[in-house]
């Protein structure tokens, strides 16, 4: 009878899972962009410690000055005003185009429309000078007498019209935040809740909700980074925030780029505070979500499970 000869198997076949070893890909064009990346931020470095015109000894200088700090403190509690009182308003706007009738998912459709139409400093104009469309605003009965009147001139200051319009802008792109993270919860696990007997506020506060906030998170630290940006819109109406404290320091001395740099230097701060607390707080809400393995474990996992090929003899 014929024999028929088969070749020794390979050893990397019988190598041990320890002795796998994964050899990464080469990649020129990141070593690259990584040089050209470096080279360019060493000459951003070198042109801020070495060009005079910063005048960082200035910088330092008005860094702690008392009007600047209290321009700084108006735009943190602006801030977080707007925000929270926003933030409830676009969870009632997310609500009524949930789980409203028509004519409130029409309401709130339309509010979120308008307001996302228009540019934030259009808003805080119109606010800011809503007392040329109504000298007088009154209280009473709709199409009947009135009770109280107020003057819009005094009703309305910079700094009213500044919240009104910063806190219906957060209120609008909130809706949609809270909206978005509450459909992106399969509808099939509220039905089962339902069939186990669960009330819906438990179902929502269990079920929906811890499910949610991974997608609403991000979005709103964002939009809460984005608000501080805006709060440097009021200064066009005379609202003495971070922006417009410094303005009036430099149109006394004209030391312009030394005061905007006061400026810049204090919002780099405070977004990098901000930055850091929405990264504890998504971590936080995205521990339900760490199952996931790194990459080279799985296939070392892979290498080990692998059926071995049996020794084959030379003869049969």
């Amino acid at each position: 009878m014929a024999t028929t000869t088969l070749p020794a198997p390979s050893p990397a076949l019988d190598a041990a899972p320890s002795q796998v070893r994964l050899v990464g890909r080469h990649r020129p064009g990141r070593w690259v962009a990584t040089a050209v990346v470096a080279v360019l931020g060493a000459m951003l470095v070198h042109t801020l410690l070495t060009n005079e015109r910063f005048e960082w000894p200035t910088v330092a200088s008005y860094f702690t000055q008392e009007s600047v700090l209290k321009g700084l403190g108006l735009t943190l509690w602006l801030t977080a005003l707007t925000f929270a009182a926003g933030f409830v308003l676009g969870i009632g706007l997310a609500a009524m185009r949930l789980w409203g009738g028509p004519l409130l998912q029409a309401v709130s459709f339309g509010f979120v429309w308008i307001v996302r139409s228009v540019p934030p400093l259009v808003l805080l104009l119109f606010w800011f000078q809503l007392a040329s469309l109504y000298p007088q605003l009154s209280l009473g009965i709709p199409f009947g007498p009135e009770f109280v009147t107020f003057n819009t001139t005094h009703l309305i200051a910079p700094l009213v019209a500044a919240f009104i319009a910063l806190t219906l802008d957060v209120a609008a792109f909130a809706a949609e935040i809270v909206r978005g993270g509450l459909v992106s919860v399969d509808p099939g696990q509220t039905e089962a809740a339902r069939s186990l007997g669960l009330s819906p506020r438990r179902i929502f506060r269990r079920i929906v909700l811890p499910q949610a906030m991974p997608a609403i998170i991000p979005s709103s630290g964002n939009l809460l980074i984005g608000l501080l940006k805006s709060t440097s819109l009021v200064s066009v109406i005379a609202v003495t925030d971070l922006l417009y404290s410094v303005q009036l320091i430099y149109n006394q001395n004209f030391k312009v780029m030394p005061l905007l740099l006061v400026a810049t230097i204090w919002y780099i701060v405070i977004t990098s505070v901000l930055a850091v607390g929405q990264y504890f707080v998504e971590r936080r809400f995205n521990r339900g979500r760490r199952d996931a393995r790194p990459f080279r474990e799985i296939l070392r996992d892979a290498a080990r499970l692998r059926p071995q090929l049996p020794a084959i003899g030379a003869h049969r």
